[in-house]
């Protein structure tokens, strides 16, 4: 076969960035998180990740009924024995711990506005991914604050049989002084 011809190759191009070029759309529409000062830009977007339908997302990690909490407990675990070991090298955990808590956070609310994006435009497979990054992001946070998942699973359970608008209601004052409001949504 011949060298392919430009027409050939533009379709080409056009195809496989297709998706990349949507999700870039998607991006400029949503309001970008203020970048602390110091901190270097953010790359605008990673490429999209080849999919292996078959293959399971979770391969070292086998859920069985019950175990969702436990697979985040370990998830908690390996990132704070990364933090421990400091091996900005070899660990992406370490090296994004490393870089301090506004690039933790960042990464997180990155990480959810993919999600929000994924969901919104129906891609249900791409929304499971980007909530496996997102939960992933927050357990990074957790282990940057200092918070242990029992922690939250004890608010999740104090919360649990509490309505919304009663939780809400019960909030702290000074947290809707700190948002600078007189309600929550």
């Amino acid at each position: 076969m011949g060298k392919p011809t430009k027409k050939a190759e533009s379709y080409k191009t056009a195809e496989t960035d297709r998706p990349l070029k949507a999700k870039k759309k998607a991006m400029k529409r949503v309001a970008k998180l203020p970048l602390p000062a110091g901190l270097p830009a953010p790359n605008e977007l990673k490429p999209p990740r080849p999919v292996d339908p078959t293959a399971s997302a979770m391969t070292n990690f086998r859920s069985t009924a019950g175990a969702e909490a436990a697979i985040l407990d370990a998830l908690w675990s390996t990132v704070e024995a990364r933090r421990q070991a400091g091996d900005i090298e070899h660990s992406h955990s370490a090296r994004l711990l490393a870089r301090g808590t506004p690039k933790v956070a960042q990464k997180l609310g990155e990480e959810a506005v993919e999600c929000v994006i994924e969901a919104t435009q129906g891609n249900r497979h791409a929304t499971i991914m980007e909530s496996a990054d997102l939960l992933y992001h927050l357990v990074v946070l957790w282990v940057d604050a200092g918070i242990r998942p029992e922690e939250v699973w004890a608010e999740l359970a104090r919360r649990q049989g509490i309505s919304g608008i009663a939780e809400k209601a019960a909030r702290p004052k000074g947290l809707l002084r700190a948002a600078q409001t007189t309600k929550l949504p």
